[in-house]
């Protein structure tokens, strides 16, 4: 029960982003991949790829499906990350070639894009 409690708590302080601290650590957690796709270090790729797509999916997760369970928030939250992850990737194939630094290009389009959706949806519910 305390797990699921921290892990409520953790998703609370991922979604308020209260100085866009989240949203720079995924940028980071972006050049860190980059710069993994060059060097080729497996151990850092996969940290950094959870790192990706815990932050993300918990930006979108809280910007569209709030009112689900924690976990299966986080799911579809990943889910939907993983559909626009795609959706972004095939739209730069249609135009010209996924290579290194237009994959990088597709996943700060995809970060940026999450965490507007969420601080979209967190002024939307704002009481002022």
């Amino acid at each position: 029960m305390t797990s699921s409690f921290q892990f409520r708590k953790l998703e609370d302080l991922i979604a308020r982003d209260p100085k866009l601290l989240f949203t720079l650590a995924s940028y980071i957690a972006i050049v860190a991949i980059y710069l993994n796709l060059n060097v080729k270090l497996l151990a850092i790729g996969i940290v950094f790829f959870a790192l990706y797509f815990s932050i993300n999916g918990t930006f979108l997760a809280r910007a569209f499906f709030e009112r689900e369970d924690v976990f299966f928030r986080l799911m579809f939250g990943v889910l939907l990350l993983i559909m626009l992850l795609s959706f972004v990737g095939w739209l730069v194939m249609l135009i010209y070639n996924l290579d290194v630094p237009l994959f990088i290009l597709t996943l700060f389009i995809v970060s940026t894009f999450s965490s507007l959706s969420n601080k979209r949806k967190k002024h939307k519910n704002a009481v002022w």
